[in-house]
């Protein structure tokens, strides 16, 4: 009998092993923002709306503080304008930027997600693949008949009558006297 070397998988719990298995996804941790334009951007629309959000606020109340301190209406209307007109746009910008980023985030967190997703598939593809060449070299185990306790009726194994027993035994060749099951037919 041969025998398969085993080395850690790169997503088990084992440990950190070097194995020979594709990655879906690499990254290298020197620099986060160097060639990867997603996370980029999702800095720079994080930062453009946290100033302009907070900024069109301030020029709204510097608007709102002009026009309130001025006794002529002509003056009140230019800071109507300048301020009240201007602020609300740059309020709206930020928060449409700062809404922008939390998108580029959820896109972002989603790749991540697929990448991770795909080296688990890759990882249970591989120890599949492993447990299927150590098993019994083809032989459904789950089709070999048996009887449960002293019973009198050849079922499979994987029989819906005798799943939760645990007094099960093989039928033998010697089945003179059983009667096959009519849920299963082994």
């Amino acid at each position: 009998m041969t025998s398969v070397p085993t080395t850690p998988a790169s997503g088990s719990r084992m440990g950190a092993g070097t194995a020979s298995l594709p990655r879906a996804g690499r990254s290298s941790g020197a620099a986060p923002l160097k060639n990867n334009h997603y996370q980029l951007l999702q800095v720079v629309l994080f930062w453009a709306g946290a100033v302009l959000l907070p900024l069109g606020l301030v020029v709204i109340v510097l608007g709102w503080y002009g026009a309130a301190n001025t006794p002529y209406q002509y003056d009140q209307l230019s800071y109507l304008v300048s301020g009240g007109l201007l602020g609300l746009g740059l309020t709206f910008v930020g928060g449409f930027l700062y809404f922008g980023a939390w998108l580029a985030r959820i896109a972002a967190d989603q790749r991540e997600s697929s990448k991770r997703l795909a080296d688990t598939l890759l990882v249970l593809a591989d120890v599949t693949s492993r447990a299927a060449a150590l098993s019994d070299q083809g032989v459904d185990t789950d089709a070999l008949p048996v009887t449960a306790g002293g019973g009198t009726t050849v079922h499979r194994r994987d029989c819906s009558l005798i799943a939760h027993r645990d007094d099960l035994a093989p039928a033998g060749a010697d089945r003179a006297g059983l009667t096959p099951c009519r849920v299963c037919r082994p």
